[in-house]
């Protein structure tokens, strides 16, 4: 790539890299929950993630290969940036594969429990003990999901 498209190319990246993940963590998810029932926010979670978690994996590998001024080459030069990238791959890697289809998987149990239980997983009056432990394998799934995320889009630094 020319002198002038790498830097560009890699604003670009870095930028949607940052950009996705904050709407999706902050602005999607959020108004999602609020605005659709239970089972819709469901079906679409278990949907947009795994594209999400595709997309922020390409994203970094784009980040890297656009590094400037000579692609990844230059990138071995500064290995605070490597290591950073490298770790952001790492934990967008760890969503992708684990923890993103273990927070559906558990929150599509939870779902299933309220069917069986007759009530809502958040019910005033109390739950069962099978709710109890899938809203736990719910809760830390999705705990080190969100927090794999946050690192993966907040650990990257100028990037050049």
């Amino acid at each position: 790539m020319s002198q002038t498209i790498l830097p560009a190319s890699h604003l670009l990246s870095y930028g949607m890299l940052l950009g996705t993940a904050v709407y999706q963590t902050f602005v999607m998810t959020k108004v999602a929950y609020l605005a659709l029932p239970t089972s819709a926010f469901t079906m679409l979670q278990k949907r947009v993630f795994p594209v999400y978690f595709r997309m922020q994996s390409l994203l970094i590998v784009a980040t890297a290969l656009t590094y400037p001024p000579t692609s990844v080459l230059a990138l071995a030069q500064v290995p605070l940036d490597a290591g950073l990238l490298a770790f952001a791959g790492a934990t967008a890697l760890a969503n992708l594969a684990k923890y993103g289809p273990a927070t559906t998987a558990a929150m599509i149990a939870r779902t299933h429990q309220e069917t069986r239980d007759g009530k809502k997983h958040d019910d005033p009056s109390g739950v069962s003990e099978e709710m109890r432990l899938k809203k736990r394998a719910f809760s830390r799934n999705h705990a080190m999901s969100i927090h794999l995320n946050l690192l993966s889009g907040g650990v990257k630094r100028g990037c050049g």
